[in-house]
């Protein structure tokens, strides 16, 4: 099935849980296939009730029940335990023809369970490489996805023409879809994203128990240290049920990444400066190869610094410009901490595009901006 067919295709959709991602990919689905028949499930009720008065979702319930007959694909978009739990109760509804998929981190686990539970089933785990540290329905939105990898993993015994289409429907959703086996998928998760998000723990960690009664470290933290521990803000539940999940990859990459801190130590210790200065400038350039779109699984933040004088309305000045042109700002602040920073103005955005109209119309009007 083609990109052309599904758009024609009358889908019917459930959804197991309607948080972040769930909540998102029901939204980009609504919004990409209005004619679609969208049922949902959530255990707490005000997810459901938004997605109603909203007409994201069609049916709300907080049990499975026979509105999830019939559905073309079925979404299973709780944390990997509970999409574990989900399996033996939708196993009634599902036909070989639906596409039962899931939205987790980890995919060994979740196909396991497929496989002793629901063996007949076509079942595609699914990754969309996206999120925020922010979790929850009242934080998702009709774009979370667009242009984000959205990675596949297939099940042994499932028809190519139902990966075909799903393929098809994860573009068709703005999305970049990409197939991997499931252990090829959980070991490239933990390097890019599990294990990221320890390291970003424990520096919070390291600097919390290391900080001074009067916590001067807590003051003047910014720049760096918060760009790199930012994604420590993210759901403890969540990350809980990933680390129990794919903790073999976890642990041989933290191994691994000890060895190089050690490596490290001993230069800086020894006083070798020359091989951490070619070590710095190998890792730079590595780093600086690394494109910025398509989206990774670690959200990228749309913001820029700008310089403005220390005088009364200046930051009123600078939203009442932006807000000529629709510019909606995310977060803006003034930088106390400019190790890593230039320019005194911090200013977040919610996406590209309005970072680039606000950088033009910032410099049209004499400000001095600097984007990362």
């Amino acid at each position: 099935m083609n990109n052309e067919n599904n758009q024609k295709k009358t889908w019917k959709a459930g959804f197991l849980s309607l948080g972040l991602i769930g909540g998102s990919i029901a939204m980009t689905f609504r919004k990409k296939y209005p004619d679609a028949e969208i049922v949902a499930l959530n255990r707490s009720p005000e997810p459901l009730q938004k997605a109603l008065e909203t007409n994201v979702i069609n049916y709300g319930t907080n049990v499975i029940d026979d509105h999830f007959s019939n559905c073309d694909i079925i979404f299973l978009c709780g944390p990997i335990g509970v999409n574990i739990g989900f399996l033996k109760d939708i196993r009634r509804y599902i036909s070989p023809s639906t596409i039962l998929t899931d939205v987790g981190s980890v995919k060994s686990d979740i196909h396991r369970a497929v496989a002793a539970d629901l063996p007949e089933a076509a079942f595609i785990g699914g990754h969309p490489m996206a999120g925020s540290e922010k979790s929850g329905y009242d934080n998702a939105n009709d774009h979370l996805i667009e242009n984000a990898y959205y990675i596949l993993t297939p099940g042994p015994n499932v028809p190519q023409e139902l990966i075909d289409r799903y393929y098809c429907l994860v573009q068709s959703l703005g999305a970049l879809p990409l197939i991997l086996s499931p252990s090829d998928h959980d070991y490239i998760t933990a390097a890019i994203s599990h294990v990221p998000h320890m390291i970003a723990y424990t520096l919070v960690r390291l600097v919390e128990e290391s900080d001074s009664p009067e916590q001067y470290m807590k003051l003047i933290a910014a720049g760096g240290f918060k760009d790199i521990t930012r994604i420590a803000s993210s759901d403890p539940v969540m990350w809980e049920h990933i680390c129990l999940s794919n903790p073999d990859n976890i642990d041989k990459l933290l191994e691994s990444y000890l060895c190089k801190l050690q490596e490290l130590r001993s230069l800086i210790k020894d006083g070798k400066g020359q091989e951490l200065r070619q070590l710095f400038a190998q890792i730079r350039d590595y780093r600086n190869s690394i494109q910025d779109a398509p989206r990774g699984p670690i959200r990228k933040i749309y913001d820029l610094h700008c310089d403005i004088i220390d005088e009364a309305g200046a930051i009123a000045t600078i939203a009442t410009i932006l807000s000529t042109q629709n510019v909606s700002i995310k977060n803006i602040g003034i930088v106390h901490n400019r190790t890593y920073e230039e320019g005194a103005l911090h200013i977040e955005f919610y996406d590209e595009h309005a970072v680039t109209t606000a950088a033009g119309l910032l410099k049209k009007h004499g400000y001095r901006i600097y984007e990362r």
